[in-house]
């Protein structure tokens, strides 16, 4: 592992990518950089392509659709013979950092014990999750209302238990108890994982009666994703007898699951009974009069933000409350995409670029967007064929549509300019370059061709879907 390191290392001493950052900072403004170049990281250099990493499959494609040819442009300054770029997702590990700053803050506070720091690092209650900014449809009353009780009324349901999918609200409920009960009372709030980080640190640390009497020393106990406490029989043996002793003294326990407790895998029968014995809830999908009150709540959030500077328009509103129906987190998400998007280029988006922003929440992925399908109706648009348009012909009825489908397959997928360049006739990269720079000044000046361009695009993105029986 080393010696690659030290090899990677001499392959790329050539090229600084500080001073590539900076040129990138340079050249295309400060906005643009924070938002997106920033998050680009230099791996290697090797032969006449360099490899670089985005933490996200969505900045990847971005990247990729807007800023890949500017990027090189830049990396040749310093570098003439460097050709091609390739973008690698790799995810940013958090747990690290919590690592270095757990080990300073214990560095620097020698007197206190580790179970007070997990508590000071990790039981942090977020006071932006409350009652009040819960949004409630059919899909999820049930469960607000009795974390409602709960938190009126300790020991009401006990335990209750609220189950649902990703990004549905379950942990928003657990911190609005939290919230509402710390005014009073003792309250943990941990994660399953925390809790069995917790767990295996002090069987090392020969520390297990601090660990007991922490945890069963609380006048309320929050796990939040109780499902990741599978296997490791010691650890549940000890949170059994953990939940057994709060019960015994009249404490609340609260748990949140992706599923119901019969559907746990690896857990103790004994354990799965108890979470039984209390008040199971669930949180269903959002249905849409709830997706669009989530839009709405959100749009105010976002107008009280930025000034009223953010108008987005009805139809986009009405498709991401139609269109978004997996989570309320993704429609959350689906909404900051929009206001990025309107931040960076200082305008809101239209339909057609929405739907391009958010085609991987749409389930738009790339294997439906294929090189094939765009060049079929780049085709069928410009009434050529497919054999005409892959051919070494240069009339003009030819080039222009050629040009474009080169170019919506440089935005609508994450193809390298030597695949697209193969699948278009063997042609070369920098072909492949020219038209994509070709087809974009002519889109800027030109507003029958940008409509032409975002009339393909919604064709595209949305084929599989206009034909599925």
């Amino acid at each position: 592992m080393n010696n690659l390191s030290k090899n990677n290392k001499l392959k790329s001493e050539n090229l600084d990518w500080t001073l590539i950052q900076k040129e990138m900072r340079s050249k295309l403004g400060l906005e643009i950089y924070e938002s997106w170049l920033k998050k680009i990281d230099f791996i290697e250099e090797i032969n006449n392509y360099v490899l670089l990493s985005v933490p996200t499959r969505f900045i990847r494609d971005w990247i990729t659709s807007r800023y890949l040819d500017q990027i090189l442009q830049v990396i040749k300054i310093y570098n003439k013979n460097i050709i091609r770029i390739e973008l690698k997702i790799i995810e940013q590990k958090i747990e690290l950092k919590e690592k270095s700053q757990n080990y300073n803050f214990q560095k620097n506070n020698q007197n206190i014990s580790f179970l007070k720091d997990t508590y000071l690092q990790y039981n942090r209650i977020d006071p932006n999750k409350r009652f009040e900014n819960f949004i409630i449809g059919p899909s999820n009353k049930l469960a607000f209302e009795a974390a409602l009780k709960v938190s009126e009324n300790l020991s009401n349901y006990n335990p209750l238990y609220i189950y649902g999918g990703v990004g549905m609200g379950k942990t928003h409920l657990l911190n609005s108890i939290g919230l509402e009960l710390k005014k009073s009372n003792k309250v943990m709030f941990i994660s399953a994982e925390r809790f069995m980080y917790q767990f295996v640190k002090s069987i090392k640390a020969n520390d297990m009666v601090k660990f007991k009497e922490y945890f069963r020393n609380t006048d309320v106990l929050l796990i939040d994703d109780i499902q990741f406490m599978n296997g490791k029989e010691a650890m549940q043996e000890e949170f059994f007898h953990t939940f057994n002793a709060l019960l015994d003294k009249g404490s609340q326990i609260i748990l949140s699951a992706d599923r119901p407790p019969n559907k746990l895998s690896r857990i103790q029968e004994r354990i799965k009974s108890r979470f039984s014995g209390g008040l199971v809830v669930d949180i269903q999908k959002p249905d849409y009069e709830l997706r669009k009150k989530i839009v709405e709540k959100k749009t105010e959030e976002l107008n009280k933000l930025y000034h009223d500077q953010l108008k987005i328009s009805k139809e986009i509103k009405d498709f991401i409350s139609s269109e978004i129906n997996t989570s309320i987190r993704e429609i959350v998400g689906a909404m900051n995409r929009v206001v990025s998007f309107s931040r960076v280029y200082n305008k809101m988006p239209t339909l057609v670029e929405v739907k391009v922003i958010l085609k991987d929440l749409l389930n738009l992925t790339e294997n439906k967007v294929t090189i094939d399908l765009i060049q079929t109706i780049v085709c069928k648009f410009f009434k050529i064929s497919k054999n005409e348009m892959l051919s070494s012909r240069r009339s003009r009825y030819l080039v222009r549509p050629r040009q474009t489908a080169i170019y919506l397959t440089k935005i609508l997928t994450s193809k390298s300019l030597p695949e697209i360049g193969r699948e278009f006739s063997n042609r070369d990269h920098t072909t492949i370059i020219h038209s994509v720079k070709t087809i974009e000044k002519i889109k800027s000046k030109d507003p029958e061709m940008e409509d032409n361009i975002n009339k393909l695009k919604n064709q595209i993105l949305y084929y599989n879907k206009e034909n599925e029986i």
